[in-house]
């Protein structure tokens, strides 16, 4: 595993990015994995590990939220092998067909990213991340973006995708949603007030900021007076502890956001990776479009990263 310079700790640095169906997981992953360089970083999502096709488990009547549906003891000698350096050979899901294809080959480089339903369902597990992220778009957007996303890429009709959603709404309830709890970062998706059909580049942006983290300090920027479109403020989670909470408007002007992208840059000099191609995402009608709260998404899990293979945040 090839190291850079600036790194001062001797084992990947893993970023956990967990969250219900179309979420928006594979969407941030590959953002922050274009911030550090897709060379240096190694992408494995979680739902490989599934026991079953999708033949399989409509006969079963497990769904693929049930940890009982998934190899969550292979997943964590996986993630342990990882974080020593070894490489695994990982099971693959075909997400179009529904199908368990060949085993993959992957070495670890140096940051790893693991994106799926179940990644924080263990303790073994969990001790393995860097850095955790939950991702929690409120429903309804998920469900547009999980209709979008199923009816255009996977072959099921609107009916269909509604039909799965009902049927998961308890394993989301029981496996999904509780995992939220070990995050470091929740990170909400969610429409203004005056526009509650946009799915898209104006979507705002909250980040539920807990303190198992050293988090970037924004003030030069927030006390410039550069205050329209962000608000930092100390609040306490649904859970009573305090917590700072970041919100990010969607309408946010370019001056203002280009301001606090700036920040973090400079915050991040090792990671001056395809700058420009940060808070890119592509919609329903597959345009490539650009959203600010994305971007800088993607920037403030970019920094833990990087400050994690600083030994900043030695777990």
């Amino acid at each position: 595993m090839p190291k850079s310079g600036f790194r001062q700790v001797d084992h990947p640095i893993i970023l956990g990015i967990v969250g219900d169906s179309a979420a928006g997981k594979t969407t941030l992953t590959s953002g922050i994995a274009g911030i550090l360089g897709s060379d240096r970083v190694a992408t494995i999502c979680t739902d490989d590990y599934h026991k079953y096709s999708r033949i399989q488990r409509a006969e079963n009547g497990i769904s693929a939220l049930d940890p009982e549906g998934n190899f969550i003891d292979i997943m964590e000698q996986h993630i342990q092998m990882l974080r020593q350096g070894r490489p695994i050979l990982k099971p693959v899901y075909n997400h179009d067909t529904g199908s368990l294809d060949a085993p993959e080959y992957v070495e670890p480089k140096e940051y790893i990213i693991l994106e799926g339903l179940l990644g924080y369902t263990s303790r073994t597990l969990r001790s393995c991340y860097d850095v955790k992220v939950y991702l929690e778009p409120v429903e309804d957007l998920r469900v547009k973006w999980k209709i979008q996303r199923d009816t255009g890429k996977r072959g099921y009709t609107v009916d269909e995708v509604k039909a799965s959603l009902q049927k998961r709404v308890s394993d989301s309830v029981d496996f999904i949603q509780p995992q939220r709890t070990f995050a470091d970062m929740v990170v909400q998706f969610y429409p203004p007030e005056t526009d509650h059909e946009e799915s898209g580049a104006h979507l705002n942006v909250r980040h539920t900021l807990r303190p198992t983290l050293p988090h970037p300090d924004l003030s030069p920027v927030l006390d410039a007076g550069i205050k329209n479109g962000f608000r930092l403020e100390l609040s306490r989670d649904i859970d009573g502890k305090p917590v700072d909470v970041l919100d990010i408007s969607g309408s946010v002007d370019d001056k203002r956001a280009k301001n606090m992208e700036d920040l973090l840059w400079k915050l991040i000099p090792e990671a001056q990776h395809l700058r420009e191609n940060v808070g890119q995402f592509t919609d329903e009608q597959n345009n490539s479009l650009t959203s600010h709260p994305l971007a800088l998404s993607q920037l403030l899990i970019t920094y833990h990263m990087v400050k994690a293979a600083l030994g900043h945040h030695a777990i």
